[in-house]
């Protein structure tokens, strides 16, 4: 454990592991239950809505210890309407029907809005509910994944967090693990990943996402295909595609 991790620890710091249901999140919590006493850690997963593979909560709330709370967030609109990526898409054609209306690799909205500022502000709300001024963000990600996420520090000042009194961390427990050791952390600890993993799929995110590979958008097509039905009438209705140059449509077909 880095030592900055364990200073952490030791001064009761809370350890916010986010979660949502993909090996790499069921490995990291597996690995943090064993180190962080259960009063300093925390489960959180951000509810996606439809755009969610079908059990990902239920398998999330398996996996985790019995005694361990999972604690869902929703993005909403400033109206308190859901926030969902196919509403977001809706949205941004409305607003500004000559720019592309999904997000890209070079702007994921989904991922900011979605999942980062809902578990930011759960964090935040929690926090003070708990007059706590230290805490750790636990993600999942690793570095094999990409050549972006092999460039993330493994452990980091929050700076956006960091503030009003709160000094909170950054922390990639398992970034330096490889894809087989994600798998056999599972293994260890008599788990099996989410069922998607088992009909093909190599990530589990958005049912299609847009960091997805060709083999999991088909799969997801397979597996959901009233799903992707929405997203292509979505592709036809705006004039945009969900991968710009390349439709949904023809990636799965």
């Amino acid at each position: 454990m880095l030592e900055a991790i364990k200073d952490m620890k030791e001064r009761g710091a809370i350890f916010y592991c986010s979660h949502s249901g993909g090996k790499d999140s069921q490995a990291m919590y597996a690995l943090l239950s064993r180190i962080i006493p259960a009063e300093q850690l925390v489960v959180v997963h951000s509810d996606l809505g439809e755009v969610e593979w079908t059990g990902t909560q239920e398998h999330i709330r398996n996996t985790i210890y019995p005694w361990a709370e999972l604690n869902v967030v929703h993005a909403q609109w400033k109206d308190g309407r859901p926030k969902t990526l196919l509403n977001m898409v809706e949205k941004r054609f409305e607003d500004r029907p000559e720019v592309p209306s999904w997000p890209s690799s070079a702007h994921r909205q989904c991922t900011s809005d979605l999942k980062r500022g809902p578990i930011y502000k759960f964090i935040r709300n929690d926090m003070k509910a708990r007059g706590a001024t230290l805490a750790v963000n636990c993600m999942g990600l690793r570095a094999e994944e990409s050549a972006a996420r092999s460039k993330l520090a493994e452990c980091k000042e929050n700076k956006l967090l960091s503030k009003a009194g709160r000094t909170v961390l950054d922390w990639l427990p398992i970034h330096d693990w490889s894809t087989a050791m994600v798998f056999a952390q599972i293994r260890n600890v008599d788990q099996k990943p989410h069922w998607a993993y088992k009909t093909g799929n190599e990530r589990l995110s958005c049912v299609f996402c847009i960091m997805g590979s060709k083999n999991d958008l088909r799969n997801g097509a397979k597996q959901r295909p009233e799903l992707a039905a929405k997203y292509v009438e979505l592709e036809e209705r705006t004039g945009y595609n969900l991968f710009h140059k390349i439709s949904l449509k023809e990636v799965i077909a």
